[in-house]
């Protein structure tokens, strides 16, 4: 009915993926106009084009549902449509239905089913509908027991969300720490938690640090410890300055309240990626030359 290189065809014309190209063919019996149409129908074609885009604004958000919490994020391309209704109720829905069906991972998340057709269906159809590239980036849902609280605390209207875990203390206590990482932005809970290669790497910093300090190897080595204290207290949560009591840590303010950190995870919509960086010049001669 249809070869390969049909499939290849298809997608170098419409800028579909694979599966949504055979797909098409499959849909169309081979017809490659036809296949054209269904993937625009679908609202593929459109979405597939604004691939190149970047996409770093957005939402971030948490649903606790008993037990189990999803934190999530989904990109835009604009602050403005990240703040339209439609935008919003996607990302609480897929929220609602990554816990619902306990997805664990992206390809599961993506399967999901939703009103609107699975996720990645419903994805498609919003990008058709809005206009713009939209990205389901990341989600991490969240299990505790009884006896642990879920903390949560959104900032700037979901621009950064903080899900914590805490045993043995109450929720307000749990919230607390939530807002103070979204305010000191920890990466991690304790110095364990922080991988060998990020302390060698550091300490490599800091012994070059001390050296061009003017100090001598031997002491630039003996330096490396003291220093590398300072920096689990800039990156660790417990080690670091409470907010809102700067006189004793994060870790000494939970268990003065008879509570543990079990859990962190922290969302900052559109870190790590590369923002879009507009040339104007390059835009009016672009034009002007009628590119």
């Amino acid at each position: 009915m249809f070869s390969a290189s049909d499939i290849k065809a298809l997608r170098e014309r419409t800028g579909a993926g694979m599966l949504d190209c055979k797909k098409a063919l499959e849909e169309s019996n081979g017809d490659m106009d036809k296949a054209v149409d269904w993937l625009r129908e679908k609202g593929i074609s459109k979405a597939a084009k604004k691939e190149a885009r970047i996409a770093a604004e957005g939402l971030s958000e948490i649903i606790i549902k008993d037990n189990k919490a999803v934190i999530l994020e989904v990109n835009s391309e604009t602050d403005f449509v990240a703040k339209n209704e439609e935008f919003k109720n996607f990302v609480e829905i897929i929220g609602n239905a990554i816990i619902d069906n306990n997805a664990k991972t992206m390809e599961e998340a993506l399967e999901v089913p939703t009103s609107n057709g699975t996720i990645s269906e419903y994805l498609v159809s919003l990008i058709a509908k809005i206009g713009e590239k939209i990205s389901f980036r990341r989600f991490e849902l969240v299990e505790k027991n009884d006896s642990e609280e879920f903390g949560s605390y959104s900032h700037m209207g979901g621009k950064i969300c903080v899900l914590t875990v805490l045993e043995g203390a109450n929720s307000e206590v749990a919230r607390d720490v939530s807002m103070h990482a979204a305010a000191m932005r920890p990466n991690y809970i304790t110095s364990a938690d922080v991988p060998e290669d990020v302390i060698e790497h550091e300490k490599g910093i800091i012994k070059e640090q001390a050296i061009n300090e003017g100090k001598p190897a031997d002491i630039a080595e003996k330096m490396v410890n003291g220093r590398i204290n300072k920096f689990f207290k800039e990156i660790c949560l417990v080690e670091q300055a409470f907010v809102k009591d700067p006189d004793v840590t994060v870790g000494a303010y939970v268990k003065n309240n008879g509570g543990e950190i079990k859990a962190m995870v922290r969302y900052e919509v559109g870190e790590g990626i590369e923002k879009r960086k507009d040339d104007f010049a390059a835009e009016v001669m672009s034009q002007v030359n009628g590119n």
